[in-house]
């Protein structure tokens, strides 16, 4: 007996909820607030591009963001 029901996922991003439109487009969006510091240093929490790569390197650049953020207000 054979299945045929398929048991590939989608693409995820931990921390983020990825939403890919009618067009293809994708969206990512964090699931919790940045912290302030973060919001004021530029750190976006909805970023979106054409393909899943580009999107988890805008992901990743905003994280980046608030990483920073994060140690220059420990400073």
């Amino acid at each position: 007996m054979h299945d045929d029901t398929s048991t590939t996922t989608a693409p995820a991003i931990p921390g983020w909820r990825l939403i890919i439109s009618d067009a293809g487009r994708f969206w990512a969006i964090r699931n919790r607030a940045f912290p302030r510091t973060a919001l004021r240093a530029g750190a976006e929490p909805t970023v979106d591009a054409d393909t899943f790569e580009e999107v988890r390197e805008a992901v990743a650049k905003q994280e980046e963001k608030a990483r920073d953020a994060g140690e220059g207000a420990a400073s």
